[in-house]
């Protein structure tokens, strides 16, 4: 028989190995870095223009970034925040650099959010942050799934559940409770409204008094800040359950959205949601936040099954959200629940495959201009990826044969440019 206490020594001897992955993994302090870019890639893969015209600009400029030179002198190798010094201050036949962001507008919000485990929705997270921030972006990315894959990836590793969803949930319960108690007696009739009490348990864990900041963590890439996850924080769903039941009057599906709403509008461009593979209270935390849904699906037939479930359950529970009758706040909450857009992704597609061509046609028959053109080829470079929590991003390049690398970030580029382009025609709309 086994209880609770062969599970805990299950989890510490599971929690040596992730040790000694991390230090095969990042670098020897444990701490994940990220490499330099060459002059090729910032020139052909990153701002898409010839080799010779990039290094023509920097030997005309002198007080342009210049990189590190290779001992050979052949190459120049340039980190992030260099290449985002070039793009600010670089303009290639007098047009900018500057990735495209309307006017007046917060941040963009996207959730990755599907049913199926293994259906790609961290990977796909994952890579379109990085996309984004070799593409000039600023992007947050929140990880709701407890299995904290996409926080794993960025390099976050030692989270406390405070800092997770969890506790932006709990902030929000004790500050909602907090405003509807502060009106004392209803605008119509004069008469006194119950107080809502917080027992003691929940107010003097000091969730109430967090800041904002506190929840957003810096990962490796300079502009790519995180609200990371970790396997304690599993029991959100449990304890969001019984915070509604001490206050049914909270807006339990919407704390992330207000906690959004309190940043910046000049915060950052995109914000990305990696949701756990589950209608929760997490998931319906992203999902009402998000200004677009992206449903990343393999291209197998139990996984159309199952996206097909996921929208079926999460129009039903966006339905029965939409008559809920609490005391909202003003500002940016509205019922019902709107996205500007849905879009469908296959992922793990292999181009020869005839059922995943067949597959990839059902899916288009079905779900028409919302199916994005191109899915996410699977290759060598794409699996080492995963293995080793990176992004073929990060991947160099010269640890495998260019084509093979070049193979998967071709992918993935074609996955983001045309993520991008639906991002763009949305964003006015919000």
């Amino acid at each position: 028989m086994y209880t609770h206490e062969d599970l805990a020594r299950l989890q510490a001897q599971s929690l040596k190995m992730q040790s000694w992955i991390r230090q095969q993994t990042f670098s020897p302090e444990n701490v994940k870095t990220l490499r330099r870019f060459s002059s090729w890639e910032v020139s052909e893969l990153i701002f898409k223009i010839n080799q010779s015209t990039f290094r023509g600009r920097l030997a005309a400029e002198p007080d342009l970034p210049g990189g590190e030179v290779e001992p050979d002198g052949r190459q120049r190798w340039f980190s992030l925040d260099e290449i985002n010094e070039l793009r600010r201050k670089m303009k290639i036949n007098r047009k900018s650099l500057m990735p495209a962001r309307p006017a007046g507008k917060r941040a963009f919000r996207v959730a990755v959010a599907n049913f199926k485990g293994g259906a790609g929705k961290s990977t796909v997270a994952l890579h379109l942050a990085h996309a984004a921030a070799l593409d000039g972006y600023r992007v947050l990315v929140v990880d709701f799934d407890p299995q904290a894959t996409l926080s794993h990836s960025m390099g976050l590793t030692d989270v406390a559940e405070d800092y997770t969803v969890w506790g932006i949930m709990a902030r929000d319960l004790i500050r909602e409770t907090d405003r509807m108690n502060a009106t004392t007696t209803g605008a119509a009739s004069g008469t006194a409204l119950p107080r809502r009490q917080i027992p003691a348990s929940i107010r003097d864990l000091g969730l109430g008094e967090l800041r904002h900041a506190d929840f957003i963590k810096p990962t490796a890439w300079s502009t790519i800040d995180i609200v990371p996850s970790c396997a304690n924080a599993a029991f959100v769903e449990f304890a969001s359950a019984q915070y509604r039941h001490l206050n049914p009057e909270w807006s339990f599906f919407a704390a992330v959205s207000r906690y959004l709403d309190g940043l910046g509008d000049d915060d950052y461009d995109l914000i990305l949601f990696d949701c756990p593979p589950a209608i929760g209270y997490q998931s319906m935390n992203a999902v009402f936040a998000a200004d677009m849904l992206y449903i990343p699906s393999g291209p197998g037939y139990w996984e159309y099954d199952s996206t097909t479930s996921f929208i079926g359950q999460l129009a039903e529970a966006l339905e029965d959200l939409s008559g809920f009758d609490a005391t909202f706040p003003a500002g940016k909450i509205t019922l019902p629940k709107a996205f500007a857009d849905i879009r469908f992704l296959m992922t793990r597609f292999e181009t020869g495959n005839d059922l995943h061509r067949a597959m990839f046609e059902a899916f288009r028959k079905v779900f028409a201009s919302h199916v994005a053109e191109h899915p996410i080829e699977m290759t060598r470079a794409v699996e080492q990826s995963g293995r080793f929590l990176s992004s073929v991003y990060e991947i160099d390049y010269r640890e495998m044969t260019r084509e093979t690398w070049r193979r998967a970030r071709a992918s993935f580029d074609r996955a983001y440019d045309e993520f991008k382009g639906s991002v763009t025609a949305a964003w006015d709309k919000i």
